[in-house]
Formats: C-alpha cells, sequence, structure tokens
C-alpha cells in the first residue's frame, strides 16, 4: 500500500513536471504572434516584416506552407529579413531566419526536402541564408550544406553555350528568373571561399542571356530562351518566348544589383554588367505608368486584362533604388524608385488591417513556361494567372525596396 501510495506520488509528480515543461514549450512558442505589435509609426519594412511574423508564426510557413520545404520563395523574405536586420538589429528577426535553416540542415550538412538531383536552379537560392548563419556559429554543418549547394550548381546541366539550364525537365532553356536564382549565390560563394574565381562564368550567364532574350526594340527581355529552338513557345528564329512578363524582369535587375555586391570594380567583367543594368533600366523606365507601376505583361499596359502588378513593381523599386545608392545607375533612378514605392503603398496596399498589418494586393502568384499543364507563354497566359495578396515575390522586394529608400 505504502508503495503504491509511493508510486502514484511520483506518477503525479511526473504529471506536473511534464505539464508544466509543456505549458512553459507552448508559452515559449506563443510570443511569436501574440506579442507582435504593429504600431502605425514603424517604416514600411518593419511592418511588412511583422505582418509577416504574425500571420506566419513559423518561417517554413511563409506562403502557406503547410510543412517545412527547402523552397526560393521563404529563401526571398527570409534574405529580406537578414537585410532588414543589419538595419534594425530586433532579434526575433534574426531567430525567424535561423528557424528556418535550422529546419533543414542535419549535422551531417545534408538538407533535408533539397531534391538535389532535379537540378532546379529555384533550389540554390536558399543557400543564400547559410552565409550568415556560418559566418557567426562557425559550425562545420553549415559549411557542408553550403558546399553541398555549390556542388549543384558545378553539376548543373548547360546549354551547348555555356548557360544554366533552368531544371533538368527543361532541357536547353534559360529563363530570366535562372539569373536570380543561380548567380547571387554563386557569386558570394565564390567571393567569401574561391578567391572569386567564377566570375567569369557568372558574367557569362548574364552575356548570353542578354545576348540572346535582348528585343531591340523595346530594349526589354523576353521570359526565356531555348537554345534548341525546340519549345512550342519558342520563336523559330530565335528561341525566345513571345511576351515580357514584369517579375522575370524583375527578377534580372535584382540578380544584377545583388551579384555587383560581390563582384570587384576591377574585374574586367563589372563593367560590363554595370551595362547590362542600365541598358535594362533605361528600356523598364519607358513603361513605368503614371501610378509609379508596372503591369504584368510590361509593354502592353491599358490592353484588355493587364493590371498593375505588385512583385514586378517591387522589384523594380529595390533594383532602381540600390543600383542609384550604389553609384551603379544615375541619381533619377532613386526618384522613379520613390514614385513605384508611393504606387505600392497608396494603390496596392488598400488598406491597413485591424491589428496594423498590411496586406499588398495585386500580386502575381505564379508564372512560368512549358510544363504540365502546359504555359504557352501568351498574353491571355499571363494576364489569367492567379493572383494572391501577400505574395512572397512581392513582399521580400517590398522589403528589400522600403530599405533602399529608407522608408
Amino acid at each position: 500500500m505504502k508503495n503504491c501510495r509511493k508510486q502514484g506520488y511520483f506518477v503525479s509528480a511526473l504529471l506536473v513536471c511534464v505539464m508544466t515543461f509543456t505549458s512553459c514549450k507552448v508559452i515559449s512558442q506563443e510570443p511569436a504572434s501574440k506579442d507582435i505589435v504593429i504600431s502605425k509609426d514603424l517604416k514600411w519594412s518593419d511592418k511588412m516584416a511583422l505582418t509577416l511574423m504574425k500571420r506566419h508564426t513559423e518561417s517554413y510557413m511563409i506562403d502557406d506552407s503547410k510543412k517545412p520545404k527547402w523552397d526560393y520563395v521563404h529563401a526571398l523574405v527570409l534574405h529580406s529579413f537578414e537585410e532588414l536586420y543589419k538595419k534594425n538589429p530586433d532579434p526575433r528577426y534574426k531567430a525567424y531566419v535561423r528557424s528556418y535553416v535550422d529546419q533543414f540542415v542535419e549535422s551531417d550538412g545534408s538538407i533535408k526536402t533539397y531534391e538535389f538531383d532535379k537540378y532546379n536552379i529555384d533550389l540554390v537560392v536558399p543557400g543564400r541564408l547559410l552565409f550568415d548563419v556560418y559566418a557567426e556559429s562557425k559550425e562545420d554543418k553549415y559549411l557542408k550544406a553550403l558546399q553541398l549547394v555549390r556542388k549543384q550548381l558545378a553539376e548543373q546541366p548547360r546549354t551547348a553555350s555555356g548557360g544554366f539550364w533552368h531544371k533538368q525537365i527543361y532541357p536547353n532553356q534559360m529563363w530570366l528568373d535562372g539569373l536570380y536564382m543561380g548567380e547571387p549565390f554563386y557569386a558570394q560563394y565564390t567571393a567569401t571561399f574561391e578567391e572569386g574565381k567564377s566570375f567569369d562564368d557568372i558574367a557569362k550567364q548574364f552575356e548570353l542571356i542578354q545576348l540572346h532574350a535582348t528585343d531591340p526594340k523595346t530594349g526589354l527581355l523576353y521570359h526565356g530562351w531555348d537554345e534548341s529552338k525546340a519549345m512550342p513557345w519558342a520563336n523559330k528564329q530565335t528561341g525566345n518566348s513571345p511576351n515580357f512578363w514584369s517579375r522575370a524582369l524583375g527578377w534580372y535587375v535584382m540578380a544584377l544589383v545583388d551579384v555587383l555586391d560581390y563582384m570587384p570594380k576591377e574585374h574586367p567583367k563589372q563593367k560590363e554588367l554595370v551595362k547590362y543594368l542600365n541598358n535594362v533600366c533605361a528600356a523598364l523606365a519607358k513603361y513605368q505608368d503614371k501610378s509609379g507601376l508596372w503591369y504584368q505583361v510590361t509593354d502592353k499596359g491599358g490592353e484588355k486584362g493587364n493590371y498593375l502588378e505588385a512583385s514586378g513593381s517591387s522589384m523594380f523599386a529595390y533594383a532602381f533604388a540600390k543600383g542609384a545608392n550604389k553609384g551603379y545607375l544615375p541619381a533619377k533612378y532613386k526618384k522613379l524608385a520613390n514614385k513605384a514605392f508611393d504606387g505600392l503603398t497608396k494603390v496596392l496596399i488598400k488598406k491597413v488591417d485591424e491589428d496594423g498589418g498590411i496586406t499588398l494586393t495585386n500580386c502575381c502568384q505564379v508564372a512560368g513556361l512549358g510544363g504540365n499543364p502546359y504555359r504557352d507563354g501568351s498574353y491571355e497566359y499571363y494576364v489569367n494567372e492567379r493572383k494572391k495578396d501577400n505574395d512572397p515575390k512581392a513582399t521580400g522586394p517590398f522589403i528589400l525596396a522600403a530599405l533602399e529608400l529608407n522608408r
């Protein structure tokens, strides 16, 4: 009897301990959303970051993901958080990024959910989040994870002329998106670990797309280029897709300004990249709407179904502002970036939510070429793709633009 009582007491005590531990654990996870206060006096960068943290209590939930996934959209937003942390070192921002990285990187440096053998260049982007974590922690597993992502680029299939395929399932194709997906990581890696030995190869990626995908009439670049000219969407003479998609152009200009962070001024290809940036920005400036924004199909403003789109406009605002701040672009682009940001905040942020959160509207959710169901790159295709409020392809660049403009 005495023993039973003792055991009963022990079990009760254990239950109390377990319950206390569990409740402590719950409390430690709660503040992510409950304690977030979004004041109207905050800068736009903080307002958007805190909105996202409030809506997605765990960083892997960005884009309404139900389970953790090594993915470029999370990486884009979390890269903007890294940049925000440099200006406003709120520990919550850093923890939000770190929690994403630590969902994936195993003790041996392998990366959960990373489908290496798909050779999908989108999956290189999250590698950018590993640099700061490794620099700070010096833990070997992060270095091994960085080396694994670098290995993908070493093995990535290429066109006959040397350009990275967008994915294994899209042979011989370079898309503008791919320049952002691969090159900023590649540039940071080669600057950090390889004494810059790969800068010529990085420049070559831009040279190829600039040479083949630029429209001589408008100066804009087409979304995709098929070197084999075999795809049904590809022009039989040039290999280009039929239209200019603002977000694709946005990825391209962001790739240029981010790669230039790492390429030394004295490198022979640096001036070439600055020239590409000036050329495409001059072309884009001609298509900026009076609202400050750009249309989903860049050169067809006012045509039926076309609309002022948030992700491309945010990307252009960021690239224009950063390009001007760094001296790559003339000062007038800072004014154009501010005009674009005014458009984003006045036209596309329709209201402030009850909790102070903000919602960016008119974000194209996704667009691509080929695949199944087949995407033909037509005007009708782009303007009819679905939209999603606060899509990460818009919110990440929105934060980056706000930081460059100090808004």
